[in-house]
């Protein structure tokens, strides 16, 4: 049996001594002008640049993070092309060292679940180093959409991050609706997901299943963390989306732990500021990236 995703993210944590994780976004007309290079004339060409920019943002990363989110949201408009390059970038990270997780939230029952599980944690062999570590999925389903990601993640040494507490404006009209004991939705899901994972859980005192849980409710953001002890958090909503350093802070647990900060389009864009004409695009987006990684430090301050 391979070793968990949890065991090995903590790892990885504790080698780059830094919980930073940073998502892979890649807006073709956002892309740099150097990289572009004019017009964009089809899907094939297009893909072909968002994987450039995809393992451009990798090398300028790899030796300061452990773990990036590649979300297959903005491949996938170029079909098979785009498809092919989401793969082709999740396997450059494998072999620049990282840790892969595929932003993905896929949700369905029955044959469907089992069979997104497959296409995105089930590798044959010859390219599973084309397969993430982890995906996010939706768990608002319930067991009949979560059950086969856990089962591939458990058979496979990956692991699963459910959607618990989003940052999207809406989310309160479900999430945050009360149940008949007083309890929120969330409370619910969070208790369910710390249930799902029980029997993923690593020697490093957390399971390969975990939540993405946003952290824009202090209050709510320590219910949950006290809900889900074992689980890991992928933590959303820092950097562009202005979460503060006490909410983010509330996503640890006591000692520090437990949890990944994710930071996207205020690393990955961060050349649009603009540079001196002797600053490549990827050197900006190095510097973005260690300017993350040190308010994530004063994050640990007020744990």
């Amino acid at each position: 049996m391979a070793e968990g995703f949890a065991d090995r993210l903590m790892q990885g944590i504790e080698r780059c001594g830094t919980c930073a994780c940073v998502g892979i976004d890649p807006v073709l007309e956002r892309l740099p002008e150097s990289l572009r290079g004019g017009d964009i004339a089809d899907r094939k060409r297009s893909a072909d640049l968002l994987e450039q920019f995809s393992k451009g943002v990798i090398d300028a990363v790899a030796d300061r993070v452990p773990v990036i989110k590649l979300n297959i949201a903005f491949f996938e408009p170029f079909r098979g092309a785009g498809v092919d390059a989401y793969h082709e970038s999740v396997r450059y990270a494998h072999e620049r060292g990282l840790l892969v997780i595929g932003d993905i939230k896929r949700s369905d029952i029955g044959h469907s679940s089992a069979s997104y599980a497959a296409a995105h944690l089930i590798g044959d062999g010859a390219d599973d180093d084309s397969i993430p570590d982890a995906v996010t999925i939706n768990g608002y389903l319930g067991i009949d959409g979560v059950l086969p990601f856990v089962e591939a993640a458990s058979n496979t040494g990956r692991g699963v991050f459910v959607l618990v507490h989003t940052s999207n404006k809406s989310a309160a009209q479900l999430q945050h609706l009360t149940l008949k004991d007083d309890r929120m939705v969330v409370e619910e899901v969070a208790a369910l997901v710390e249930a799902w994972g029980q029997s993923s859980i690593g020697s490093s005192g957390f399971s390969s299943i975990g939540a993405v849980a946003a952290p824009g409710n202090l209050e709510i953001a320590r219910k949950l963390r006290s809900l889900m002890p074992h689980g890991i958090f992928l933590v959303p909503g820092f950097g562009a989306q202005g979460r503060s350093v006490e909410q983010v802070a509330a996503c640890f647990d006591e000692g520090g732990r437990g949890a990944i900060v994710n930071a996207s389009r205020s690393v990955i864009y961060a050349y649009e500021e603009g540079e001196s004409s002797d600053t490549t695009w990827q050197e900006s987006v190095a510097r973005a990236c260690d300017e993350f990684i040190t308010a994530l430090k004063s994050i640990h301050e007020n744990v």
